[in-house]
């Protein structure tokens, strides 16, 4: 029996680190989108270090547990503002916005085109933005996974988006 273990491209930890978040962000893009949870307001430090770098963010709040019409009118948002890199900060549910916001902004069609059990299932045809996955709580691992979990309200079911390019790049 074969098996794969596959994770985030780089993993960066230990007390400080958060300030090294524009840094990285800038050597993955010119133009950030900063995925939040529902209090952008938390992340205004980072927003203000991300403008110090000239990385200019967009700033969508994702509330609760993303949803199909949340990332796909988010994913529309980064298309429009020229967007290369996102930033995901916050917790599970926000790290998988913001990798289905990065894959759904780089490839062309509907959402279910690419999800599982209620989709097409088909692969993504382009490589996702690159993601900065940063957790703010611990336990559901979004941050080194190459999946989203997302509500299709029409079916009302949780599925999934997945792709081992939607790892992580930090």
């Amino acid at each position: 029996m074969h098996f794969t273990f596959a994770t985030a491209a780089r993993i960066v930890f230990g007390p400080g680190t958060a300030r090294d978040i524009p840094v990285l962000t800038q050597e993955l893009g010119e133009r950030a989108c900063l995925i939040t949870g529902g209090s952008p307001e938390r992340s205004r430090w980072l927003v203000d270090e991300l403008e110090a770098q000239g990385l200019s963010p967009l700033i969508i709040p994702i509330a609760g547990e993303p949803d199909t019409d949340t990332v796909v009118k988010a994913a529309g948002e980064v298309r429009r503002t020229k967007c290369d890199v996102i930033v995901a900060t916050g917790g599970g549910s926000v790290l998988d916005a913001g990798k289905a916001v990065a894959a759904l902004a780089a490839n062309p069609g509907d959402v279910f085109d690419y999800l599982e059990v209620v989709g097409r299932g088909r692969p993504l045809a382009e490589r996702p933005l690159p993601v900065v996955a940063v957790p703010t709580t611990a336990g559901t691992g979004a941050e080194v996974t190459a999946n989203a979990v997302l509500i299709s309200r029409q079916h009302g079911l949780k599925i999934s988006l997945r792709s081992r390019s939607m790892l992580p790049a930090v």
